[in-house]
């Protein structure tokens, strides 16, 4: 008999917020959104900024922010290394919607290089908290 789930950690330098097991797993690689069952394929890659969503035993989803970071997937285990990570719940919009309007305008002075990367990666960001938050308002309705 196949095993039903396959266990889960989101862990970020602040913590692990998240520890357990679950039917079905999707994450934001860097080149698409992948979607992990128990026995996935052994796969190491980059995560990019958005959404991570755990479908756990009972049926529930639980929704994570990830800024980025990197993804371990075994047959059994799911490690999700992000640069940040928050719970859907504590994504402040208002702090996102700021932050999105600061990378803007930075993005529209004159600035070197390094100071438009980190103004692209900060919208970026800001742009996937944004987008998860919108989601989940139409899910909720």
């Amino acid at each position: 008999m196949a095993e039903s789930t396959i266990h889960v950690d989101i862990v970020s330098a602040e913590g692990e917020i998240f520890s357990g097991p679950a039917r079905m797993v999707f994450v934001p690689a860097s080149q698409g959104e992948i979607g992990i069952a128990p026995r996935h394929a052994p796969l190491l890659t980059m995560l990019k900024s958005g959404e991570v969503r755990v479908q756990t035993p009972d049926g529930q989803e639980q929704y994570f922010f990830v800024g980025g970071g990197a993804l371990e997937i075994q047959p059994r285990k799911v490690t999700v290394l992000a640069d940040t990570a928050l719970r859907a719940k504590d994504v402040d919009e208002a702090a996102a919607l700021a932050a999105k309007q600061r990378a803007e305008e930075a993005l529209k002075g004159k600035i070197d290089k390094l100071e438009q990367a980190e103004a692209l990666a900060e919208l970026t960001r800001a742009a996937a908290q944004l987008k998860m938050l919108e989601k989940l308002r139409k899910i909720r309705r």
